[in-house]
């Protein structure tokens, strides 16, 4: 199904805007980046044939082999050469070519990359490094194209977490990360790179790393989550609209760390009621941070208990994908009993 996913508070510099998916958005992203800054070089398994999912196709030819190519089938490689390059001055976007194939690689993100400003005291860091990855359920990938590890890396200091929603935000964001002095890990929900379409600005803009967004706003229950669950969470809010009607706040959270811990709160102290989704596993998933926080500072404004929507404590299943998924169902059933509680 093709879906179409449209972001909520725009604030366009001009009225020039292109439709596209995100897919297109990044690589146009991509493009402008390399062409503001000619220490940038990209890289990745067969990104110089333009990457599994096609979001660095033409960059090679424009840039050449120098600052576009591809590496071995080696993450731990791959990340160890970017924190290297970083080091002697230039800004990297290294690319995973799935988030599932990231784990090599684990020992140089939490090590290197988030510790070397630390252990350097400032005279050196690695904040030049945007590592993207396409993470996330595709529809038939199973257990090893199917993960969504950001709870993995949400535990180490000096990381930032992205992960878009749509073309919109994919743009202005990866904006963002590219000029944030900091390393940045840009997960992309693959099935997203072409369902997700919409209008993006032609001019360069970028989008605060650390503010959610309220894509619907609602007064009986908030629903939080991120990537590909905003979609649901918008279908959900729909049906409790029409059937039950119950206003559901719908809020993107766009950054996992740092992530908008006042837009969140601020929301549930108004609906008094929350649900936290996402499709990595429920257990040490990264909505069980959001929900500690949440009861802590929203506790006296609580009508109910706070829910968590999430995939299965199972591997990544291929037959029975939609049933592991957080969907729309699962949603509507969980702000029911929220609701009658």
């Amino acid at each position: 199904m093709h879906r179409t996913l449209r972001a909520a508070g725009r604030r366009w510099l001009s009225s020039a805007a292109t439709e596209m998916n995100m897919c297109t958005a990044i690589n146009l992203t991509m493009k402008d980046a390399m062409r503001r800054n000619d220490k940038m070089v990209i890289f990745g398994e067969d990104v110089g044939f333009g990457g599994v999912f096609r979001c660095s196709v033409g960059l090679r030819d424009e840039f050449g082999r120098d600052r576009v190519f591809n590496t071995p089938v080696n993450e731990q490689g791959l990340i160890a050469f970017a924190v290297g390059l970083c080091v002697a001055g230039h800004d990297v976007i290294a690319e995973i070519q799935f988030a599932d194939y990231i784990f090599p690689a684990f020992d140089q993100i939490v090590n290197e990359v988030a510790k070397y400003r630390y252990r350097a005291a400032s005279n050196w860091d690695v904040g030049g490094l945007v590592i993207r990855a396409p993470c996330s359920a595709v529809g038939h990938g199973s257990m090893y194209h199917s993960q969504s590890v950001e709870s993995y890396f949400a535990h180490c200091p000096g990381l930032k977490i992205v992960i878009p929603r749509g073309p919109y935000q994919a743009k202005g964001l990866l904006n963002a990360s590219v000029a944030d002095r900091n390393p940045i890990l840009f997960f992309e929900p693959k099935t997203l790179y072409r369902n997700a379409e919409g209008s993006v600005p032609d001019e360069h803009y970028t989008i605060p790393i650390g503010q959610a967004d309220v894509v619907r706003v609602g007064s009986d229950i908030t629903m939080v989550g991120w990537g590909t669950q905003v979609d649901r969470m918008l279908g959900a809010a729909s049906i409790l609209q029409e059937e039950h009607g119950v206003s559901v706040e719908v809020i993107d959270l766009q950054t996992i760390v740092p992530w908008d811990v006042v837009t969140v709160t601020e929301s549930v102290r108004k609906t008094g009621r929350c649900i936290v989704t996402h499709e990595a596993p429920v257990t040490n998933g990264f909505g069980a941070e959001l929900t500690s926080t949440i009861q802590e500072r929203c506790f006296l404004s609580l009508e109910a208990p706070i829910q968590r929507v999430c995939g299965y404590d199972t591997h990544f299943p291929l037959a029975w994908e939609e049933f592991y998924l957080p969907s729309v169902p699962r949603l509507v059933e969980s702000a029911v009993k929220t609701m009658n509680y």
